[in-house]
């Protein structure tokens, strides 16, 4: 109802203001007329390229051309005798036309590749415009239009205006119900995340050649408009210049927003009559404004004011549970059946022969080491990649080398290792988006009803999302990110269910309610295919485990078949356990501290996520910083790093204050993160990265200290001249601490380096870790694997809620209720010795 009310409002408010427009002409001059009919026609321009751009993310700057066609096609119509009241949509139709032929080629490319062929576009128009005498007068331009009229009255200049403020009005409003439909969901799903969207089932291609086509429509009706209203057109009135004028109209006005085309066209066309005297310096106030607005209110003036608005939440209850579980129960039978697959990259074999079936109501995992082509069969059956060789079977089709919508609107969904949620729709908008099963319906049929929302609630509710339905995705936690994202592939109802790594990043509590939650998925019928290296969830959830190793299958067989597979055991596995090295000799405190923090508080916005945290590190120390997500631990690197400003407390590195220091400074001081995530440089070789390490030492890096390196990471040294974006995760983690190490570090942070690796590669890594350690290399470490890190850490610091609760030896710690409670949830580091679907049953 509150949103219903809402959108009465606004399309209330655009009434107003059309009313309001054409009223205030009785009121001003024929001047002054004519300048608010150029707004009208301009609003009508930038609501088009507010779709465009706005709302799919699409940048054109080559809108004047558009606005040429309609304008010389309705001028050109107007001679030959045709009525404005055809000649008008003829117009608009033949701009609509061209423009989703130039869409067919364009909006395959992006970035700077679309902007210029828009570009190119725009000087072709204009110089046909010139050339093409016979039909346009060439320079001379074309004059002399007949007003329209309608039973016998013909219309004056202030009739034209009346109707330009009318079809403005209209544009605004069917901005606002595109907006909310089907198709603008599927619009701005695509300017967040395009591969995304394509998993929902969403034409990437058809969306954005939809878009292309209404800006280009309603760029040819302003033309047509602005024909009528100016009397004569020439080249001169469609220079591109113009169409950089329309973009910093929508940009000025609010990108993205309703009534922000209205802002900017006032703005942009008032202003000159304002500074009328300073015509030639027309363009640098207009380049000064909008470096201001960037700067200030980047927004745009609509959306900063619209920031502060107060807004009513909607109190919309979640759908019942037993509707949700009837919703996503498939109507499709069968599961999946993949035989042979295989797909090659370069002469490498990714996969090869891989075969196996998911069966409905069944948990089916995939597993193995890193770079063992997990992710990419899992890209094969979602239609990401075209596999080279094999059948992938369901619903009684080979859906090999179908496009991704086109798989997913057949029933298969997926989740993504990097959650590749809808940033700047919130969380229950990022499961609606998934209900049309990419057929966005209607084009002014609002999707988010009342029953969809509620239905979208009870998919959160049902996979454990406790927070605010309306918080935007961006804003949302790990944890809560990865909960949204299966409730998103829900809303599809799904009769397969593929997850890339949903566990990577959660604490026992929380793996063990996403097992719950993947247990009860199957138990709808539901084909749920897992990809992940957590064993013990695996073990304890799934029904029949694949296993893979280099692209090749090696196993496919029962958990406790596989567990004791001596392939499984040597490939993934490798001897069973994950043993860190002790230190040879005992560390030996008293030297002098590397690292002091003193009430070091920071955070984002007005709220600490860190509380007057107090840590030291010692000169040849490993220590570690432990807790649950949420804790702060990411927080507190950055913000040694020079990520973050601190708000209170003080930083020390060997006796200096560096608190509030660029981070570039702090690198030369000594100070090195290797990042959550690896942050690697893709396109760059693995030399290259590992070299960047040394970008800021005063000294250059001799072949010695290479050498040195690459001997503690041999994996690395046969991939030096390969892209560090072909490397495994595992392998991408080992170059970013050798890129650090090549900075000569005095104290190493490293944030998560585990995260979303197999087991033996972990166990490689850590090794590494405890040789760094007894080298003498001081080093603070972040990590989810608790157990593991105190197994290398000399001593610890446990955060909870960005206060430290605990500290000790690592040997202290081990036994440490408050590591428990605050990094484990209370429960206990030990496997559950109860699988979990039998817990679930």
């Amino acid at each position: 109802m509150k949103l219903l009310l809402r959108t009465r409002t606004l399309d209330l408010t655009i009434l107003a203001l059309t009313v309001a427009a054409i009223l205030s002409l009785g009121a001003v001059g024929g001047y002054t007329q004519f300048v608010i009919g150029l707004v009208a026609i301009w609003t009508i321009l930038c609501v088009g390229l507010n779709v465009l751009f706005g709302l799919t993310g699409l940048v054109s700057l080559g809108q004047v051309g558009f606005f040429a066609i309609g304008a010389y096609a309705h001028a050109i119509l107007m001679q030959a005798g045709v009525s404005f009241w055809l000649a008008l949509p003829l117009a608009t139709a033949l701009s609509a036309v061209v423009g989703a032929l130039l869409a067919v080629p364009a909006v395959r490319m992006a970035g700077p590749f679309l902007a210029m062929v828009t570009i190119a576009f725009a000087f072709i128009v204009e110089h046909l415009a010139i050339e093409w005498r016979s039909l346009t007068g060439g320079q001379n331009g074309l004059m002399g239009f007949d007003m329209p009229g309608i039973f016998g009255f013909t219309f004056g200049e202030t009739e034209l205006i009346v109707l330009a403020i009318g079809l403005a009005g209209l544009s605004l409003l069917a901005y606002r119900a595109l907006a909310a439909s089907g198709w603008g969901m599927a619009m701005a799903a695509l300017r967040d995340q395009e591969v995304a969207a394509g998993s929902l089932g969403f034409d990437p291609f058809v969306t954005k050649l939809t878009a292309f086509a209404i800006a280009a429509g309603a760029a040819g009706l302003a033309g047509g408009l602005f024909a009528t209203l100016m009397q004569f057109i020439a080249p001169s009135n469609f220079m591109l210049s113009q169409s950089i004028l329309f973009l910093f109209a929508v940009i000025l006005g609010g990108a993205g927003t309703v009534l922000g085309p209205l802002a900017g066209a006032a703005i942009v066309v008032f202003l000159p009559e304002m500074l009328s005297g300073l015509a030639e310096y027309r363009l640098l106030f207009f380049g000064a404004l909008l470096v201001a607005v960037l700067l200030i209110a980047p927004r745009g003036l609509v959306g900063t004011v619209a920031a502060f608005l107060p807004r009513s939440s909607d109190k919309t209850p979640p759908a019942p549970r037993d509707t949700v579980l009837d919703f996503i129960r498939p109507d499709t039978t069968g599961g999946l059946k993949v035989e042979g697959l295989g797909i090659t990259f370069g002469g490498l074999k990714a996969v090869h022969g891989a075969t196996f079936d998911a069966k409905p109501g069944e948990v089916t995992a995939i597993i193995g080491p890193n770079g063992a082509g997990k992710t990419t069969l899992l890209n094969m059956v979602s239609g990401f990649y075209v596999p080279g060789a094999g059948r992938i079977e369901t619903a009684g089709q080979d859906v090999a080398g179908w496009s991704m919508h086109a798989t997913a609107r057949l029933g298969v969904a997926r989740t993504y290792q990097a959650t590749r949620l809808f940033g700047a729709l919130s969380a229950e908008d990022n499961v609606i988006a998934g209900l049309p099963r990419g057929r966005p319906g209607a084009p002014f049929s609002a999707l988010a009803t009342t029953e969809t929302r509620a239905l979208a609630r009870g998919l959160l509710a049902l996979v454990g999302y406790a927070g605010d339905p309306g918080t935007p995705a961006d804003d949302l936690p790990h944890v809560d990110r990865r909960l949204v994202e299966v409730a998103r592939a829900l809303a599809l109802r799904p009769h397969v269910l593929l997850l890339d790594e949903p566990a990577a990043g959660l604490m026992q509590a929380d793996k063990r309610a996403l097992s719950e939650i993947l247990r009860k998925l199957a138990d709808c019928g539901i084909a749920v295919v897992l990809v992940e290296h957590d064993m013990e969830m695996v073990m304890g959830i799934s029904d029949r485990i694949f296993a893979m190793d280099a692209g090749q299958p090696i196993a496919f067989d029962t958990p406790e078949a596989v567990r004791t597979n001596e392939k499984v055991i040597a490939a993934y596995l490798g001897e069973g356990t994950l043993d860190a090295p002790p230190r040879e000799l005992d560390y030996v405190p008293g030297a002098m501290d590397r690292l002091i923090t003193r009430k070091l508080c920071a955070g984002y916005g007005s709220a600490d996520v860190l509380k007057e945290v107090d840590l030291r590190v010692g000169q040849g120390e490993l220590v570690a910083l432990l807790g649950a997500n949420g804790a702060g631990k990411s927080t507190f690197l950055k913000t040694l790093s020079g990520l973050m400003a601190p708000t209170a407390g003080e930083i020390i590195l060997e006796d200096q204050n560096i608190q509030g220091r660029p981070a570039h400074q702090i690198v030369e001081r000594g100070l090195v993160l290797v990042p959550e995530g690896r942050q690697v440089f893709p396109d760059l070789t693995v030399a290259q990265n590992i070299e960047l390490g040394a970008y800021k030492r005063k000294d250059q890096p001799d072949a010695s200290e290479l050498e040195a390196i690459l001997a503690r990471f041999p994996r690395l040294r046969e991939r030096m001249d390969s892209p560090a974006g072909l490397l495994s995760g595992g392998e991408q983690q080992m170059m970013a601490i050798a890129r650090g190490l090549m900075a000569k570090p005095r104290l190493l942070l490293l944030d998560e380096p585990s995260l979303g690796l197999a087991p033996a590669m972990v166990e490689e890594l850590y090794a590494i870790l405890a040789e760094l350690r007894d080298d003498g290399i001081t080093i603070l470490l972040v990590d989810q694997m608790a157990t593991l890190a105190l197994a290398v850490a000399d001593r610890a610091y446990v955060l909870e809620q960005g206060r430290v609760v605990a500290q000790g030896s690592a040997d202290e710690l081990l036994g440490d209720e408050a590591l428990i409670a605050a990094y484990l949830g209370g429960g206990t580091t030990e496997p559950d010795e109860i699988p979990m679907k039998e817990v679930v049953a």
